[in-house]
């Protein structure tokens, strides 16, 4: 009598395991970014990625675009973000090979494409950095709300660009998914970046 109460005892402790794990395999993800819903297709642009080519964003279908606006003598935001994409990209594993993470700069004055690219692949060889004239980038600046002033200082560099820190995500369709702010922790986006990913 005595194994049969134990039989069901365990048995009833393993259904409710299994129950329990269904719930947590079967529950819709929580995105932690701000979510476009609906999703918006992300606006197309077409800008130099330093090796004399052109990276456009509509010709990427099939892979996750991770984008940030930065450039290369940043002080502190841009090379923090960028730390925090290398970081992304090494939690990601092999997932990382479906996924494009880009710089684009917002000093096309001082920021070439050879610059631009050369900074980000100095975070990570994978990394992508684009730039072009400033009447090529006005209009991606303009279609993803990017804030960007020159403001001028006392340092060797001349001046600096205040400008908006956010990243974007823009799904394997080319639908502009969510956006986190400078600082969002990096474990809440390899979470949303890795369902993305693994979305169908």
């Amino acid at each position: 009598m005595l194994r049969r109460i134990e039989f069901w005892v365990i048995g009833g402790m393993v259904a409710s395991l299994l129950v329990a794990a269904a719930v947590v395999f079967t529950r819709p993800h929580s995105f932690r970014g701000s979510v476009i819903d609906p999703p918006l297709p992300a606006p197309d642009f077409a800008l130099e990625d330093g090796s004399g080519g052109r990276f456009r964003l509509s010709e990427q279908r099939g892979k996750l675009v991770i984008l940030f606006f930065g450039f290369t003598t940043c002080p502190d935001v841009c090379p923090t973000t960028l730390s925090e994409m290398k970081l992304i990209h090494k939690r990601l594993g092999t997932l990382a090979e479906d996924a494009r993470f880009v710089l684009i700069t917002v000093d096309p004055e001082r920021d070439t494409p050879e610059r631009t690219a050369q900074y980000a692949a100095s975070f990570h060889p994978a990394f992508i950095g684009l730039s072009g004239s400033e009447e090529e980038l006005q209009p991606v600046w303009k279609a993803y709300g990017v804030y960007r002033e020159k403001r001028q200082t006392a340092s060797a560099s001349g001046y600096l660009v205040d400008h908006s820190a956010f990243v974007y995500i823009i799904d394997r369709n080319g639908n502009w998914r969510e956006t986190f702010s400078f600082g969002a922790p990096v474990d809440d986006m390899v979470e949303d970046v890795r369902y993305l990913l693994r979305e169908r």
